[in-house]
């Protein structure tokens, strides 16, 4: 009996660990949209022909918005094509992100070097705050944008719909939930 008790254990241990990596990477947190930087950011629309920015990988290259065609349709991506995706937790024209801590690492912000970034095809408002991480966080149509860290190639949609909160967007700044 007691060597059963301790394969439970040894199940469980696994079982909870994989629980709270899930809940991790799913972004979920408790923060409300501006509860954690206050910092004010411009949510202005312009787009312009000055852009550079990074995916978090330290490339200055991929601030760019254009779009791209996927299984989901037109969805918005950066100039390498890396898909972007909008959190449900935040709130739209809000001046930060609710994504940080964990959330951040699972889903870094979409940076740029401008406030005003070049766009090709991208019809909503563009604009930038200041994000978590006190870096400019491109916005569209007042979402802040963010990347998966787990879409490894151009066109991986992988983010979409995780945790239920997690969207790639329309040219128009449109959530696409399906």
């Amino acid at each position: 009996m007691r060597t059963r008790i301790h394969r439970s254990r040894l199940t469980l241990v696994p079982l909870a660990a994989a629980a709270i990596t899930l809940f991790a990477l799913a972004g979920c947190t408790s923060a409300p949209a501006g509860s954690g930087d206050t910092s004010s950011g411009d949510s202005s629309s312009a787009p312009a022909d000055d852009s550079s920015g990074d995916s978090g990988s330290g490339d200055a290259s991929a601030a760019a918005l254009t779009t791209a065609d996927s299984d989901l349709g037109t969805i918005v991506v950066d100039g390498k094509k890396m898909t972007v995706y909008m959190f449900d937790k935040d709130t739209q024209n809000a001046t930060s992100s609710a994504c940080s801590g964990q959330c951040a690492t699972a889903w870094p912000a979409v940076h740029a070097d401008s406030d005003s970034p070049k766009v090709d095809g991208v019809t909503g408002k563009i604009g930038t705050i200041t994000g978590t991480d006190g870096e400019k966080q491109l916005t569209l149509d007042g979402w802040p944008l963010y990347y998966y860290a787990a879409d490894k190639a151009a066109g991986d949609t992988t983010g979409q719909g995780v945790g239920g909160v997690w969207w790639v967007l329309g040219p128009d700044g449109s959530k696409i939930s399906s």
